[in-house]
């Protein structure tokens, strides 16, 4: 095995397939197999991506966010949809006077969503392996569906809230 390197010029190639995405979003494994006792990926996110607010229960373990690039909200959920705290957290580069912190871990279990607040935001994503793909993750039944004009209305909702 060899000894695997991300640049800038990583990062950017990664940026500008998101962009290219219809999901504003593009990631690349980082790990060999499912079965890796450690699932770790890039994630680079476009700030017109919505992702699904969901939860890990199927399978519940924590779950590592990490800034590599950019700067993110995090916002995390009641059962009934209603916002518990919004953490904003990135890279030094958009500021720590307001003591932002470069990651965040989130308990199993915790219903969430990441909405990128600086284009050409990577994010580095750690959770224990193996992974399930049939148990990845289950959507919150109070938000719509990705890839339509209601969920593209709750992001624009969830950003206002954010203050972006």
């Amino acid at each position: 095995m060899t000894v695997k390197k991300f640049s800038p010029e990583f990062l950017g190639s990664l940026v500008e397939e998101a962009a290219g995405s219809p999901r504003a979003r593009q990631h690349r494994n980082i790990h060999e197999s499912f079965d890796d006792p450690c699932q770790r990926f890039l994630n680079a996110i476009g700030m017109e991506s919505y992702i699904r607010p969901h939860r890990h229960s199927l399978d519940p373990k924590s779950e590592c966010l990490v800034a590599v690039r950019g700067m993110f909200a995090l916002l995390t959920f009641e059962d009934d949809g209603a916002i518990q705290e919004v953490i904003r957290f990135g890279t030094e580069e958009y500021g720590e006077d307001d003591g932002l912190s470069v990651g965040v871990e989130l308990p199993p279990g915790t219903w969430h969503t990441i909405i990128a607040l600086a284009p050409g935001s990577v994010l580095l994503e750690l959770k224990a392996g193996p992974f399930d793909p049939s148990a990845a993750k289950e959507p919150a039944p109070w938000s719509p569906d990705e890839g339509t004009s209601e969920g593209q209305e709750f992001l624009m909702k969830l950003r206002e809230l954010v203050g972006c």
